[in-house]
């Protein structure tokens, strides 16, 4: 009798429910085999690891292969689709879909790095390439947060249009990102966090940046950051997050005064949460500002720095 682990194909198999689908992937999962098939779909479970499967010599391997030459990939998906806007000269479309969790993310890292090492190489080809890889770490800091469930969640949807020339060369890029989840800035659910972009610049920003936007190292002082009772992630290092997004702007394309204006934003949002209000219990709908240093700084911050 075949394994469920050497069953790397749904159709394949001779029982088809749901318990036999799930033991499948269970025990699939359990040794470290996280794709499994369904024809040309690909099914992918998050291992919440770091699995040795993903290097250049891998990606080497999956290139120009059969779907069943080799095991179960997100390359294959990549590959498959690489090769018929190749061969047919069509537009390809790849969509990833899943629950807050399940990996959607690392996977469409995971396909445009592939695309990247296949397609062909010059300077200007090249860099296309890092712009569209260099986006990465700017979406994820102001667009994922720590959940119960994952370190690096996606708060946002989007839709990614990669444009090639007849050669299969990558010439150009666009980025569409939709419902951004604004209420967790003010109010992160427990044991979550806000969006990662204010950890990384409290935490991983010079002396001399954080001086000019008037914060401090400390996510404690902010009432935004500390409301949720969860500000680090072991998982994340916000030096180096930081050192990342810095490198990523300037590969974009960022101006210094753009970069200012950035970070300015990020800074007036920290200190506006720092406002407290009184009621006026005098006049209905009336409040008094409490501690107007806050009010300063962020008119400072925004309209003379």
């Amino acid at each position: 009798m075949t394994s469920e682990i050497e069953v790397s194909d749904f159709v394949m198999m001779s029982d088809i429910t749901e318990e036999t689908m799930m033991n499948m992937l269970k025990e699939r999962f359990n040794n470290d085999k996280i794709y499994t098939l369904i024809r040309d779909v690909v099914v992918s479970v998050n291992p919440y690891k770091k699995l040795d499967i993903y290097s250049e010599k891998d990606i080497n391997k999956y290139r120009g292969k059969n779907i069943y030459e080799l095991p179960p990939h997100i390359y294959t998906v990549a590959d498959s689709a690489f090769l018929n806007l190749r061969e047919q000269g069509k537009d390809q479309c790849i969509i990833i879909s899943g629950e807050s969790g399940s990996g959607k993310t690392e996977a469409s890292k995971l396909i445009m790095e592939y695309i990247a090492t296949v397609s062909g190489s010059s300077t200007k080809i090249d860099k296309v390439k890092n712009k569209l890889l260099e986006s990465n770490p700017i979406l994820e800091a102001f667009g994922n947060a720590k959940t119960t469930r994952n370190d690096n969640s996606s708060r946002f949807g989007k839709y990614m249009d990669l444009e090639f020339d007849f050669l299969g060369n990558p010439i150009g890029g666009h980025i569409t990102t939709y419902l951004l989840e604004k209420s967790r800035v003010v109010n992160p659910a427990k044991n979550e966090r806000s969006f990662h972009i204010f950890y990384h610049l409290l935490g991983g920003a010079d002396t001399n940046l954080l001086d000019k936007l008037h914060l401090t190292k400390f996510f404690e002082d902010y009432a935004y950051l500390k409301k949720s009772r969860c500000t680090r992630v072991l998982s994340l290092e916000d030096k180096t997050q930081f050192e990342n997004i810095l490198k990523a702007l300037d590969c974009i394309g960022f101006t210094e005064e753009e970069k200012d204006t950035l970070f300015n934003c990020i800074s007036a949002v920290l200190h506006i949460g720092n406002i407290k209000y009184n009621k006026d219990e005098s006049i209905d709908d009336k409040v008094t500002i409490e501690n107007l240093d806050g009010i300063y700084i962020y008119i400072y911050i925004n309209f003379f720095y």
